[in-house]
């Protein structure tokens, strides 16, 4: 029979803000995210809650250890440990974690990830859920933070060499502007995966 331990730890929740680094103004994200996910799943609440398409590897570093996946091949990275095999609440250090998360080794793309208020999660809210944010992230394999407000001002430069490429490439973006409906539908989807495995879990618990 499942324990109410056992529930009690599936519905746990932590808020987790989400920071880019070298980002000015801030570029930000706040969910909150059950503590039993992995940390591959982790990974997959960041991807989308920033706005990143997952085209890259990652990896985190949590209080001196790398976690990510599986390469068969050396790219210069530390020894990681397999990120779908460890559980976030694992690796909380205390009322507050912080995380390193690197994403595109080339880009090099790098988050802070603080965990913090780690306690009961509401009763029939889905999780993980986006709290709050403030503008858009940067395009995929522009160069990194750089190559990202380089190019902002060569849009902005009708004189610059590459203006007339970067304001096709760049179409419509707006830095300052977040939609947060990509981010709700998609944690939402994360979240209805996670119910339907917390049916099977509380279902024997009431028997």
């Amino acid at each position: 029979m499942t324990t109410r331990s056992a529930i009690d730890s599936f519905t746990e929740i932590a808020t987790l803000r989400i920071e880019l680094m070298g980002s000015n103004p801030l570029i930000w994200r706040v969910d909150e995210v059950p503590t039993s996910i992995t940390l591959k799943v982790l990974h997959d609440i960041v991807q989308v809650s920033m706005g990143w398409c997952d085209y890259h590897l990652w990896e985190m570093v949590i209080d001196g250890k790398t976690y990510g996946l599986p390469i068969d091949e050396d790219f210069g990275t530390a020894p990681r440990k397999v990120a779908d095999r460890v559980r976030l609440r694992d690796v909380l250090t205390g009322e507050t974690t912080r995380i390193d998360y690197i994403y595109d080794f080339g880009d090099s793309w790098e988050h802070s990830l603080v965990v913090s208020d780690v306690r009961a999660g509401a009763p029939g809210t889905g999780y993980p859920r986006f709290i709050a944010g403030e503008r858009d992230c940067p395009p995929e394999d522009c160069g990194g933070i750089p190559g990202f407000y380089e190019m902002l001002e060569a849009r902005v430069d009708p004189k610059h060499p590459d203006h007339a490429d970067v304001v096709e490439w760049l179409d419509d973006y707006d830095p300052e502007e977040l939609d947060v409906f990509p981010i709700e539908g998609a944690l939402g989807r994360i979240a209805a995966r996670r119910n339907a495995a917390a049916k099977r879990i509380i279902k024997p618990a009431n028997d």
